[in-house]
């Protein structure tokens, strides 16, 4: 017998975004089994497909004759998604279990529930996923106030007093560098990859001290490229730069003088870490896939309190 099908208290644990459905196979104690990760995410599936897709994946960690469960963030979550989960009005907690949504499943064997994600009235705002990470970071920093910076395609900036999610603001420079870089005329002038690490500080500086020129400094990396031999590599680590340069001009209010912990340790993060060192922030740098296993577990503790109590 497999130490994961003899783990009688095991559960399962998902991410089930956009483009990707990362499902964790956990231990009673919370300890990671096994970890899968499928490019089928609420983007190329519908409703019906959830079931099927978990199934195929979790099939060896099903128990005979219980339901095993099964704690879920993300878009599937989302009104696309598997089923909604409504969102939670902040200021709030980041919500957990007593907020989830149970999903009926036609295999008996899975006790599925979706977490829901966070909306803001007066600026409008959303999310979805990024409120399980602040639970994480929250469920080892309990007394934390300050923000926290969760990089992606759409970075969410969200503030904390005392546990509460008071308020946050999404930005879109990812998707926009992605975007401009891949259907803009500076397409022709900024290269696939390559970095300059001088170019992407000098260029947040710019960005975030004078947002204003953004819209010019853009078009000047193409004029660069054509009369003054701007390389590509250069080029793109100035469009990052100007871009996230402006978003932290227009997220002053939520970072400055405050403690910022950064969720994630891949090369954006990185690109976030170096641009709030140069206007003097020391970020701290969590791990993703710890941070958001973290908020799972938090909530798997809450389903296991209701069923003693039950």
């Amino acid at each position: 017998m497999s130490r994961a099908s003899a783990d009688t208290g095991a559960w399962i644990a998902i991410d089930w975004g956009t483009t990707q459905m990362r499902l964790w196979h956990m231990s009673a104690c919370g300890e990671v089994l096994a970890r899968h990760c499928l490019d089928k995410g609420m983007g190329q599936i519908a409703s019906p497909d959830y079931e099927p897709i978990l199934l195929d994946v979790a099939r060896p960690y099903l128990p005979a004759a219980s339901a095993i469960d099964v704690i879920i963030c993300g878009m599937a979550g989302s009104r696309q998604g598997w089923r909604e989960a409504p969102y939670a009005p902040a200021p709030c907690p980041p919500p957990m279990l007593d907020q989830a949504v149970h999903v009926p499943t036609d295999d008996t064997r899975l006790n599925v529930h979706i977490l829901p994600g966070i909306k803001q009235i007066a600026p409008d705002d959303v999310m979805r996923g990024e409120e399980t990470q602040i639970a994480g970071v929250l469920s080892q920093n309990p007394d934390f106030s300050g923000v926290i910076c969760l990089p992606g395609t759409h970075t969410k900036w969200a503030l904390i007093e005392n546990g509460i999610v008071a308020r946050f603001v999404t930005f879109m420079s990812g998707e926009l560098f992605s975007v401009i870089g891949q259907h803009s005329v500076l397409r022709h002038s900024i290269a696939a990859d390559g970095w300059s690490a001088e170019a992407f500080e000098a260029a947040c500086t710019q960005g975030a001290n004078d947002p204003d020129r953004l819209m010019s400094s853009l078009f000047s990396l193409r004029a660069q490229s054509l009369l003054s031999g701007l390389t590509g590599e250069t080029a793109r680590a100035t469009l990052s730069g100007l871009l996230l340069g402006a978003e932290l001009s227009a997220a002053r209010a939520y970072w400055q003088g405050k403690d910022v912990v950064l969720v994630g340790e891949d090369g954006l993060s990185q690109a976030y870490a170096a641009a709030l060192r140069a206007q003097n922030v020391a970020p701290q740098i969590l791990d993703s896939e710890e941070t958001t296993l973290n908020g799972l577990r938090k909530a798997q503790a809450q389903l296991l309190k209701a069923h003693h109590d039950s």
